[in-house]
């Protein structure tokens, strides 16, 4: 069987801080700082829900994220203005590297899918409205085991809905507590680093590869491959 790749979805495929143009409007000169806050808090409060067992979804946790947000930044956001903002949350535009870049590994045998804390009606909607829904197999979304990632079990789900072993199974993502997660579950990780002065956790474990961008997953997974699972950073 040919590799299966777990591309995790918000801020790896899609870009969080797609908003910060139309935050500018709201929070003036702090709109990067309040979507920083805004993702920060999202997946903070994602973490703290999946230890409690108090599941409520992707969706509440973004909501009250925003809601924080707003305090922090003294931004009083109306009612309308929040709902408006959670309604583009529903569209984020995909990174410019996201859509080449997966025709390229489908085109190469790789079977892709989405794999995301977001429930599988907001990933569908996010994918399609990127257009790049049509080079996944499928969507696996954590909602169905009401945790989060790095939950251990979220990942084993994801080799059961695919039907990938974990030595044949690769997940990609831009965060580090996710391919932390997926390498203490027996999987492979590409850690995509976007940005120079992004910094992997101190764990004590390394992504088995590390990549720039999505364009250069192709090659380095491949040569992985060919070489018998020499590190590519």
């Amino acid at each position: 069987m040919n590799p299966t790749l777990a591309f995790d979805v918000y801020g790896t495929l899609i870009d969080t801080h797609g908003l910060v143009s139309k935050l500018r409007e709201t929070a003036g000169e702090k709109a990067e700082e309040f979507s920083r806050i805004w993702r920060e808090k999202q997946l903070e409060y994602s973490f703290r829900r999946g230890l409690m067992q108090n599941y409520e979804s992707f969706a509440v946790c973004t909501r009250d994220a925003l809601d924080y947000a707003c305090a922090f930044c003294k931004a009083p956001l109306t009612a309308r203005q929040k709902d408006d903002l959670l309604e583009r949350y529903r569209t984020l535009p995909a990174f410019g590297d996201a859509e080449e870049s997966l025709k390229a590994l489908k085109a190469s045998g790789f079977r892709l899918f989405a794999f995301s804390n977001g429930s599988a009606e907001a990933v569908e909607t996010l994918l399609a409205a990127a257009g790049i829904r049509e080079q996944f197999l499928g969507v696996v979304s954590v909602e169905e085991l009401r945790s989060f990632k790095p939950n251990p079990a979220v990942y084993s789900h994801f080799l059961r809905k695919s039907g990938a072993s974990g030595d044949g199974a690769w997940l990609i993502s831009s965060n580090p507590f996710d391919v932390i997660g997926a390498l203490s579950a027996g999987m492979r990780a590409a850690w995509v680093k976007r940005s120079p002065e992004a910094i992997f956790d101190p764990w004590g474990c390394e992504p088995t590869l590390t990549v720039s961008g999505l364009d250069e997953l192709e090659e380095h997974i491949s040569a992985f491959m060919v070489n018998g699972g020499v590190q590519v950073r």
